[in-house]
């Protein structure tokens, strides 16, 4: 019955929005058409920024950087605070959740879903946002130019839900 009722969900809420529209004597489809356009023009203002981003990514993922630092990083940290198997992939979710998948799934075969590194790979994509990419993004979308205190707020909460992961996964 929930299936069906989700089913239903989503071309229920179009009716009632056209309906809603129609009541008010909105113009609805003029109304779409320039939300449309407008959307469209975002939608170009946003792709060379996100082109770089990916571009990047995949450069620093291809090369093994990414990998080497995190390793490098991680033999620093003692294994009981934060495995150095799961440097590479808290740094690379800051960055790109695309890209963080690929890791992550990477964990996955190597040591299993069910292991404790799968489990807190899994907690920890879940605990933390794209930082990077989202300001890259919705900031030049929004032409935003001073980000004041964005990034260390946002790096903050970020390394608060790494160490939480850590210990809800014991």
């Amino acid at each position: 019955m929930l299936v069906k009722i989700s089913a239903l969900l989503i071309p229920m809420v179009a009716f009632y929005i056209v309906g809603y529209g129609c009541l008010q004597k909105v113009p609805v489809f003029t109304v779409f058409v320039k939300g449309a356009k407008e959307g469209l023009q975002v939608v170009g203002e946003i792709l060379p920024t996100l082109i770089g981003l990916m571009i990047a990514i995949g450069l620093v993922r291809t090369s093994g950087v990414l990998e080497g630092f995190g390793l490098w990083l991680g033999s620093w940290l003692p294994e009981s605070v934060f495995p150095k198997e799961l440097v590479p992939l808290a740094l690379v979710k800051m960055i790109s959740s695309s890209a963080a998948t690929g890791l992550l799934l990477d964990i996955y075969k190597q040591y299993g879903t069910d292991s404790r590194l799968g489990m807190l790979a899994s907690v920890l994509m879940c605990c933390s946002e794209t930082i990077l990419y989202t300001m890259a993004v919705y900031f030049a979308a929004a032409k935003v130019k001073k980000t004041r205190y964005t990034l260390p707020g946002a790096l903050f909460a970020t390394f608060v839900g790494m160490l939480a992961t850590m210990l809800i996964v014991k």
